[in-house]
């Protein structure tokens, strides 16, 4: 991430909103934005040590050939008082906002509340209709195990206080934590996807894989950790998928930190656990493109050869590639 004054952002500013999608992360200060970017990044042993954002942070990446331009806007009030004060700069022209919420700190919900809307009035100032999507975070599994009607309450209280002091036409709510990726990595790609007009096309072409090969589960996710399209055959495997595939991811990492050139690594793995196989599989659309990555689930004893999955592959690749 890299922080910007706001004479950079001016000078940014055309080109970004010209050509791609402006995704504003945003809330109070400890609310978990940065940890959440973070872990979408895999960049897990940062997040025991970051620190308070100072103003806007931008993060440029592609995500199926569109431009998106990621801002993490710090939340401490000196910062937040500066964005509305200055909102055309901050939040003008703005596709897709996540607003972050601390579900731990129920002290802070109507401050977090105020700002929300006082954002959501700068929206109507300049005239747009963003996407708003709430995330409920730090619902961690170990908490909510424990407390489950006391945090469903309070989000129940949440959205009733929403209602009467927020007036807008939509807002979509997610629960997420650092300690379940899947709940993070499930969000964004919901959320990003819908800006992709071949999505369809996409799981069309894997659920006709599926279907020849007696595939169990599979996804492909980008570089970013987003699933850009998915199958499952019951809950089981969806959780199953969705809980290692950011672990396969990281691993990947790993083994590409160590390589050199007496010893690349390949770019498939292959797992056995459970009476089931897991491939995993790295493929490129082409030279310095960004990485996709495949993870498909089968029943022991009934491996897909090369061939299979990269006419698969192939078969993205068509799709994916830039018209």
């Amino acid at each position: 991430m890299e922080k910007y004054s706001r004479l950079e952002i001016l000078k940014n500013k055309e080109k970004e909103n010209s050509n791609g999608i402006k995704i504003l992360f945003t809330g109070l200060d400890n609310a978990g934005k940065s940890s959440i970017i973070l872990s979408l990044l895999r960049e897990f042993s940062k997040i025991g040590i970051i620190r308070p954002t100072k103003g806007a942070q931008r993060r440029v990446y592609e995500f199926l050939g569109m431009n998106i331009s990621e801002w993490d806007l710090g939340g401490q009030k000196k910062y937040r008082d500066s964005y509305l004060k200055d909102y055309d700069l901050f939040f003008g022209r703005t596709d897709i906002m996540i607003y972050v919420i601390d579900i731990q700190n129920p002290d802070r919900i109507s401050e977090s509340l105020t700002y929300l809307n006082d954002i959501i009035e700068n929206f109507k100032k300049l005239k747009i209709e963003p996407g708003i999507y709430v995330f409920f975070h730090k619902i961690d599994p170990e908490i909510y195990n424990k407390a489950q009607k006391e945090i469903e309450s309070i989000i129940s209280k949440i959205k009733n206080q929403m209602e009467k002091k927020i007036n807008y036409r939509k807002i979509n709510f997610n629960s997420t934590s650092i300690f379940d990726l899947s709940s993070i990595l499930n969000a964004m790609s919901e959320i990003l996807i819908t800006k992709f007009p071949k999505s369809r096309l996409i799981n069309d072409t894997i659920d006709e894989f599926t279907r020849k090969f007696n595939v169990e589960g599979l996804e492909i996710v980008d570089d970013n950790s987003f699933i850009i399209g998915s199958y499952y055959n019951d809950d089981f495997i969806k959780n199953l998928l969705n809980s290692t595939v950011p672990y396969f991811l990281k691993l990947n990492d790993a083994f590409e930190d160590v390589k050199s050139e007496q010893c690349q690594p390949e770019d498939k793995m292959m797992i056995h656990r459970f009476g089931k196989v897991f491939l995993f599989k790295k493929f490129t659309l082409q030279k310095e493109a960004p990485f996709y990555y495949l993870l498909i689930c089968k029943e022991e004893g009934s491996e897909l050869n090369e061939q299979d999955y990269k006419a698969l592959i192939n078969l993205l690749k068509k799709i994916l590639s830039k018209e």
